[in-house]
This record gives C-alpha cells, structure tokens and sequence, in this order.
C-alpha cells in the first residue's frame, strides 16, 4: 500500500481539499482515494487527521431527487415527534431525554 503525504495544518498545496471544501465548491469526492492527510498537532493527544482529495479530480455533487427529498423530510419528521404525547415539538427530540422537553418535566414533576 502506497503512503499518502502529509502536511501539516494550514501548509497543503493548492488543488488539495477536505470534504467540506469540496462540499462548498458544490464537489464531492467521486471514489477517489486519498490524495494527503492534513495533521493538526494537539498538546496532550495525537494529531487531528483530515484527509484531502484532489479538486481536479473531484466530481460535482448529485443533486436532490424528489424521492430522497421526501425520505428526509420523513425522517426529520420522525426526529421531532415526541414518543410520549405524539406531538411535533418544532425541534430534534433530544436523544438524552428520549422525549419532548414538556414530557420530561411533566415526568420529572411526577417523580419529585
């Protein structure tokens, strides 16, 4: 297996980009391999890892088709409603409650 380059933070050449930057140029990485590592040092850790692909070489990003549009939308809609009371809170259930925020203080009440 051949080894990757590596860079340190701020220091890749141009023509290089994280999937992020790739997702705000309107790319993805296509199946590419790995072109280089970006290595951040930390004081007390190992160093932050981000891989880089090369921007020629990238491919531009599918758009939405209707069906995935409405799996989404599915799905978020799955996210906001409360197990408990059925409802649509307007935001993502919080996985550590496992429920609305009214329903746990409702239990939480309950239980004092």
């Amino acid at each position: 297996m051949a080894t990757v380059p590596d860079y340190r933070w701020r220091m890749a050449p141009d023509g290089l980009a994280t999937r992020r930057q790739l997702r705000e140029l309107g790319l993805r990485p296509g199946g590419q391999d790995v072109a280089a590592e970006l290595l951040r040092p930390r004081r007390r850790r190992g160093p932050l890892v981000a891989y880089l692909y090369r921007i020629d070489r990238a491919k531009p990003v599918r758009s939405m088709t209707p069906g995935r549009t409405a799996a989404l939308a599915k799905a978020m809609r799955a996210r906001r409603t409360c197990p408990n009371c059925r409802r649509d809170a307007g935001y993502c259930i919080p996985r550590s409650l496992g429920m609305c925020v009214t329903c746990d203080d409702i239990r939480r009440e309950r239980s004092a």
